[in-house]
């Protein structure tokens, strides 16, 4: 990962240790299930060696174990991440507020702020799944292709915005995926003007999203909340039509109850 590779001049920062939550954080992405050793070295961009010594100390500690030819996570691990989700005042506030929006919609929604380079949701209340992968509480998704993410990324000062591109390619997940850094640029600075984004498949194949940012009192973005639809039911200007108002609404109240 290249904010490892950033930090490692830094003579207090643990190179192992990072690797090792590098190397936890790819069974989030790929919704807890059995992972490969190639899998995460590709993942993150860690040699196979090391990610192999990485394995073998989580499986020491009782965090992962050896499923077929991979990994999966134990239950050990929800001790790291569970109670801090299940307890933050932001999900818990969250929600209620998720739970009204999904079912005045009839559709998914989530809460995410920015964690890292990654957005980590903290709340979802859903209706039917809608991606291969599961999501919940505490799931990690990339920024720079998803509804949310781009939200969470317009906020950003300039230079941490500059950071953050450097630090992180602009990898295809779908043939829909934006990868030029010039034209993500240009739909972060549509997204920051109308305070809405909306990605269509970019993450995954039949996935449309989209999102609004929730701000404090002081107007400061603090997450992003957005409802995520199936392709081929719900159309683009449906979205915009039917489903934008009531996720507005949802956010101000949001923004109300965690300010």
């Amino acid at each position: 990962m290249r904010q490892i590779e950033y930090a490692q001049g830094d003579p207090d920062f643990m190179t192992s240790l990072a690797r090792g939550m590098a190397v936890l954080s790819v069974f989030a992405q790929h919704g807890g299930r059995e992972v490969s050793m190639s899998q995460i070295s590709a993942d993150t961009g860690i040699p196979r060696a090391a990610v192999r010594r990485a394995l073998y100390t989580l499986a020491k500690l009782g965090y992962v174990g050896e499923h077929g030819r991979g990994y999966v996570l134990l239950p050990r691990v929800l001790g790291i991440g569970g109670a801090y989700v299940a307890s933050a005042s932001l999900s818990v506030a969250a929600q209620p507020v998720l739970d009204a929006l999904r079912d005045a919609v009839h559709e998914s929604c989530s809460l995410a702020v920015l964690d890292g380079d990654d957005v980590l949701y903290v709340a979802r209340a859903e209706t039917v799944r809608i991606m291969s992968i599961g999501l919940r509480s505490g799931s990690r998704l990339p920024a720079y292709c998803t509804s949310m993410g781009r939200i969470l990324l317009s906020a950003l000062p300039e230079d941490t915005l500059d950071a953050y591109l450097e630090r992180n390619p602009l990898r295809p997940r779908t043939e829909r995926t934006v990868t030029r850094t010039d034209e993500l640029l240009e739909i972060l600075a549509k997204v920051r003007r109308e305070e809405v984004s909306l990605t269509d498949q970019e993450l995954e194949i039949g996935l449309r999203s989209i999102a609004v940012p929730v701000r404090d009192r002081a107007g400061t973005v603090i997450a992003a909340l957005n409802i995520g639809t199936q392709a081929g039911r719900v159309s683009l200007q449906t979205m915009h039509a039917q489903l934008l108002p009531p996720l507005r609404q949802a956010a101000l109240r949001l923004g109300a109850v965690l300010s």
